[in-house]
C-alpha cells in the first residue's frame, strides 16, 4: 500500500534542507522514520548516510513489527525529480511503509 501525502513538518528529524512550499500542507504527529535528500543528492536514513540500494532494508529493520509506519520524505528544493522518484520506488516494496512529502506551509498569499 503506497500514499503519498503532503506534511508540514513543525519540527524536522531529517538533516536540514530547503523544503517546497505547499499551501495545503499539515502538521502530522505519527512516530516516523525519515529519509533526507540532501541539495547534493545525497540519501540519509535518519540522519545516516546510505545508499538507495540498501533503504527497503533498512527500513524494514526499523520498522520492527509494525504493521504500518510513515516514513517522510525531506527532499531539498534543488533535488533532481528522479532522484525523489527513486527514493519513492524503494520505499515502495516495504510493506506497510506510507510515504509522505515533507513540504513547509507557503507564505499566506494576499489580496492587492
Amino acid at each position: 500500500f503506497f500514499i503519498m501525502a503532503s506534511l508540514f513538518l513543525t519540527r524536522s528529524e531529517g538533516l536540514p534542507v530547503n523544503l517546497p512550499n505547499a499551501a495545503t500542507a499539515q502538521s502530522q504527529q505519527q512516530s516516523r522514520i525519515n529519509v533526507t535528500i540532501d541539495e547534493t543528492g545525497q540519501v540519509f536514513l535518519n540522519r545516516q548516510s546510505i545508499a538507495i540500494e540498501a533503504l527497503a532494508n533498512e527500513i524494514e529493520t526499523l520498522m520492527g513489527t509494525q504493521d504500518t509506519t510513515l516514513v517522510v520524505i525531506n527532499a531539498d528544493t534543488t533535488v533532481e525529480h528522479g532522484q525523489v522518484i527513486a527514493v519513492m520506488d524503494a520505499l515502495r516494496t516495504v510493506e506497510g511503509a506510507q510515504v509522505g512529502i515533507a513540504t513547509q506551509r507557503s507564505p499566506a498569499q494576499t489580496d492587492e
